[in-house]
């Protein structure tokens, strides 16, 4: 395995772009559907998440579009700070916290409805 570039299904696409663009990611790859955007790549670094609207996936995978559901992305940074800085007036999801293993950590949820941890570790 060389890299994992999670996919979240949302049902629209462009309200979650601004949480993203806050922190430094840019669109590398968009697919219309339409008027709006069927799928999204964004990606910062060596990091990349991806988007799709469940419209596009009734039609890429009708038997995955009928689940419902939502994922968790916990993203490791090497300061926190920056992190904290660019999300100001996004509410947190949890606040600021110190966890048993190690990392100085922080959420928020991202307009699609995921969960989103930051974690810095020293």
């Amino acid at each position: 395995m060389k890299k994992l570039a999670p996919v979240l299904v949302v049902d629209e696409i462009e309200p979650c772009l601004p949480f993203w663009y806050k922190l430094g990611f840019e669109k590398t790859v968009e697919v219309p559907e339409g008027d709006t955007l069927g799928f999204v790549i964004l990606k910062k670094g060596p990091v990349e998440i991806m988007y799709q609207t469940q419209r596009s996936v009734e039609k890429d995978l009708p038997s995955l579009a009928k689940e419902s559901y939502h994922s968790a992305l916990f993203i490791e940074v090497d300061a926190l700070d920056p992190v904290i800085e660019a999300m100001k007036g996004t509410e947190a999801l949890f606040p600021e916290r110190r966890t048993f293993y190690g990392a100085r950590e922080i959420g928020y949820r991202e307009p699609g409805g995921n969960a989103v941890t930051f974690a810095e570790f020293e």
